[in-house]
């Protein structure tokens, strides 16, 4: 069995080479990626009693980041002290970031494959870092049931997506993709939008405890991105400790 729909891998195979061009078709990922980042170190070192200030606080951690794209969460992993894996179905991502990171002088276990490959494969994860991607997955209650096989008891996983509401189709759909053409038009189909309370429902199914949830707000104002406790309307990330 495969989470794969080969119709959303074509979708960003197509964009596969602009990942690390900050005015490209992905510039909102790269707009969003400190704020997104912020709340992938905070939980992560909250849950494993980590120093985030230390230099490198992630050391002796196993990361997965799957659907890893160009890097762009892969990298700053590395940096941190984490050994990461990164995964992508799509092998122009993998390539891509193959690259990136060989510039940058890091060294990431960059693998063109799937979640349900590696569960096959016996691989285990301290941490395992779904980012938006299970609106783009053929069955997400079976992806996130994976997820919860590919962390060791009592490890993190970290999910981010699109809450499926009125807002969130004027932002990321309407706002991104018709009006500033960040995005193709058809990358997000709203109807696989998840809500929060979707999302961590079924977290818990596969025995994940889900243990903090956070909306990602964007200011048009200030132009820039913040965390919020209240507002999970658009972007929001969950986390949840694997129990059993």
């Amino acid at each position: 069995m495969t989470s794969i729909d080969p119709a959303e891998i074509a979708k960003f195979e197509a964009m596969a080479a602009e990942w690390w061009d900050t005015k490209g078709k992905f510039k909102p990922l790269h707009m969003m990626n400190p704020v997104r980042l912020d709340y992938i170190v905070t939980q992560i070192a909250a849950e494993f009693g980590l120093d985030r200030n230390a230099p490198r606080p992630f050391d002796g951690l196993r990361i997965l980041d799957i659907g890893c794209g160009g890097g762009l969460i892969s990298e700053p992993m590395a940096r941190l002290g984490a050994t990461v894996v990164g995964a992508d179905a799509a092998e122009g991502n993998i390539a891509v970031a193959r690259l990136h990171a060989e510039q940058q002088g890091l060294k990431i276990d960059y693998r063109a494959t799937t979640a349900e490959s590696l569960l096959q494969d016996d691989e285990a994860f301290d941490v395992v870092l779904a980012l938006e991607i299970v609106e783009h997955v053929a069955e997400p209650a079976e992806f996130v049931a994976t997820c919860h096989d590919l962390a060791r008891p009592g490890g993190l996983v970290l999910m981010s997506t699109l809450n499926r509401t009125v807002k969130s189709f004027g932002a990321a759909i309407i706002g991104a993709e018709w009006v500033m053409r960040w995005l193709p038009k058809g990358t997000h189909d709203w109807d696989r939008f998840i809500t929060p309370e979707e999302l961590a429902q079924m977290m818990v199914q596969a025995g994940l405890a889900p243990v903090d949830r956070r909306g990602m707000v964007f200011n048009p104002i200030t132009w820039g991105w913040s965390l919020s406790d209240r507002d999970l309307t658009v972007n929001y990330a969950i986390s949840g400790r694997r129990t059993v």
